[in-house]
């Protein structure tokens, strides 16, 4: 008697342990350090996660992630979302870790951007939508009420920088992340913008002209208060460009006359005042170089003939001249020279 129930503890211990092995033991079934699970919004049904699972073989028994996932409920509250695997993970805390949807973070890092479909585009290949809907979105003036912008001035939001999201995010959780942090950015700025009488809406949108203009740091500041002068003095801003962003050309190395024919309120050769919306998503860098801009009484530059990436600044438009035929000159012998050593 005593041996049968010896025997038949052992055989309860080992079920026990395979039982325990199967739950609590390594229930992957790839070979990658980490496998990711996208759960759909719209494929939240016990079919499409198990399809899912199967297809990137991220369990290695599906009898028992099911069986598991039945006495804990999961079935009945599926949460759609981008799920990190690691290998070697239980069936158990992979069943918890869906059923309490703890997502995986999406981080979208944001440098220079030049046009809606730009951010369209790059968060419609980071998120669950497409950039169709986040562009459906912005440009909708009725969406983007919310956040006291229109369509043209949408781009106004975003400040470059690294957020933190979830893949199932809809557009506006993002804009709606983008503005918070953009108001945040502004908050200890809004003062300097106002002590130069600009609103935060025309410093981003000068910032972003200088952001295109030069990426020497150093003469940021100079650049914007050619700017600021012209602005305050009625002049168009004659920003090449903004040509470029209304010809939606960025591999345009000159500009020419025929270039200054666009009809676009965004050519400021043909239109006084600032365009309606910014070019490009300005830096941070930029943005407080326009705040900090000097006072200046220079309503010209163009390159420096040494080709260094800074300018030349002038006062009067015949002091312009002089330095403007000097560049073209120095750019002619340089074109001459490439030339000849072809």
């Amino acid at each position: 008697m005593k041996k049968f129930f010896l025997i038949l503890f052992l055989l309860l211990f080992l079920g026990a342990a395979v039982v325990a092995w199967v739950f609590l033991g390594p229930g992957t079934g790839f070979k990658e350090r980490t496998e990711t699970l996208y759960i759909a919004s719209d494929a939240i049904t016990r079919e499409a996660v198990l399809d899912s699972l199967r297809k990137n073989k991220i369990i290695s028994n599906e009898a028992a992630f099911n069986f598991l996932a039945e006495r804990l409920h999961y079935w009945e509250r599926i949460r759609p979302g981008k799920y990190d695997i690691d290998k070697g993970s239980s069936l158990l805390s992979i069943v918890r870790k869906l059923r309490n949807g703890q997502q995986s973070p999406v981080k979208l890092t944001i440098n220079k951007l030049r046009t809606k479909e730009d951010l369209a585009r790059m968060t419609g290949n980071k998120f669950e939508f497409d950039s169709s809907e986040m562009m459906a979105y912005l440009q909708s003036d009725d969406s983007l009420e919310t956040f006291g912008v229109s369509s043209e001035q949408a781009m106004i939001l975003v400040v470059p920088d690294t957020y933190t999201f979830f893949w199932s995010a809809p557009p506006k959780k993002v804009l709606s992340t983008l503005s918070a942090e953009s108001k945040k950015f502004w908050k200890t700025r809004e003062a300097k913008a106002k002590a130069k009488g600009l609103s935060k809406e025309a410093v981003m949108i000068i910032a972003s002209i200088v952001e295109e203009e030069t990426n020497a740091n150093k003469e940021k500041g100079t650049v914007a208060s050619v700017y600021i002068n012209r602005l305050e003095k009625g002049m168009p801003l004659q920003a090449d460009p903004t040509v470029k962003f209304a010809l939606k050309d960025f591999s345009l190395r000159r500009i020419y006359e025929k270039h200054l024919a666009v009809e676009s309120p965004y050519n400021t050769y043909r239109n006084k005042g600032l365009p309606p919306g910014p070019i490009c998503t300005p830096s941070r860098t930029t943005i407080d170089a326009v705040l900090s801009a000097p006072e200046t009484d220079y309503l010209y530059f163009v390159a420096s003939p040494a080709f260094d990436g800074t300018h030349e600044f002038s006062r009067t438009y015949e002091e312009h001249l002089v330095k403007a035929r000097a560049y073209q000159q120095a750019l002619n012998e340089r074109e001459a020279a490439k030339s000849s050593d072809r």
